[in-house]
């Protein structure tokens, strides 16, 4: 089946605890005023491999690299929800629903061959400034399959396992999403505790990701000759908080400087609402390097959240979140 007949067959069901469920098609959802946001989508296993190398984790061995940034197109959520009788806003249905379920057509064996599914607040998917969008575009072109097409949710902000694709239905519930990558995995647990005796019940399900800084133009070890080095990479915070500042140290932490940052090539940021607030922001600093070191980076929020200096203090048995400082060795090559 070619994708224009895909479009014009597909429909997506609003239903549950609403009062007035629809089947909509995606001529209807396209007839919604198109917005664009551009986000970051994370996997909250971003880094795990640095975090198995303290102790085993259990999860894809992501460096990190498990992360994206791109400008979604589609229709606000909140837009979506007034079709079935839900105003902006909203907390709370007259009936009772709390959150919205977003159900993907990917079966997974983690659901029993079930479908994919998980859920967020309904005060956030009313919310419009939360910028919840149902996309059918990225990066101005239509979705293609491994992205999600014909449509799939954008939750700005938040860690990538919540952001659906493929979406068959969204439903109007009042508890959260009972699936298993929201109540048996993705949840942030304490270093002391191990596959013995872990509560799966005791943790929410984790939804925004902390602030993050990642050196992408140098390997974990590197071999250079003596002189002017320049780093470059990203920083990210999720919740919308822009990124106040980023350190670089050349001497594995013993003296810093401030790293130039920027959205768009050749305008500097500053984290305020002029930017986008969703998406990550990029990073530059050089300095002359004449002998074996460890180069560090570290990000702040504009929460004033601060990156932990060592892994080992946020390990965990799923190997999430890892937002330690981000290190790289170089080899000073004199010939």
């Amino acid at each position: 089946m070619t994708a224009g007949k895909l479009e014009n067959r597909y429909r997506i069901s609003i239903c549950g605890l609403v009062e007035n469920p629809k089947e909509l098609s995606m001529a209807n959802i396209k007839k919604l005023r198109k917005y664009r946001v551009a986000a970051t989508l994370q996997c909250a296993g971003n880094r795990r491999t640095a975090m198995s190398k303290t102790r085993p984790v259990k999860g894809v061995g992501w460096d990190v690299s498990a992360i994206g940034n791109a400008v979604w197109g589609g229709a606000k959520l909140a837009d979506v929800l007034e079709l079935v009788g839900i105003p902006k806003f909203t907390e709370v249905t007259p009936s009772g629903g709390k959150h919205v379920e977003f159900v993907s057509v990917d079966m997974c064996k983690e659901e029993k061959g079930g479908p994919y599914k998980a859920s967020i607040p309904l005060i956030h998917a009313t919310n419009p400034g939360a910028d919840v969008i149902l996309a059918y575009e990225m990066n101005e072109e239509p979705l293609n399959r491994d992205h999600g097409y014909p449509l799939r949710v954008i939750v700005p902000g938040v860690i990538g396992a919540r952001s659906v694709k493929w979406l068959d239905s969204i439903n109007i519930v009042a508890e959260e999403c009972q699936g298993f990558f929201m109540q048996r995995d993705y949840k942030m647990f304490p270093p002391s505790v191990n596959w013995e005796n872990i509560n799966w019940s005791t943790r929410r399900p984790q939804m925004d990701f902390p602030v993050q800084c990642v050196i992408c133009s140098l390997e974990d070890v590197n071999t250079v000759k003596p002189g002017k080095i320049t780093v470059c990479g990203y920083a990210v915070s999720g919740g919308g908080r822009g990124i106040e500042r980023v350190d670089v140290s050349f001497d594995g932490g013993k003296t810093w400087v401030e790293a130039s940052r920027h959205q768009e090539t050749g305008t500097p940021y500053v984290a305020d609402d002029s930017n986008d607030k969703w998406a990550w922001v990029l990073f530059t600093a050089e300095a002359d390097v004449l002998e074996n070191t460890e180069i560090v980076a570290k990000a702040v929020d504009t929460a004033g959240n601060i990156q932990p200096e060592n892994v080992e203090a946020i390990w965990n048995l799923r190997g999430i979140l890892n937002t330690s400082w981000h290190r790289v060795r170089v080899h000073v090559e004199h010939t």
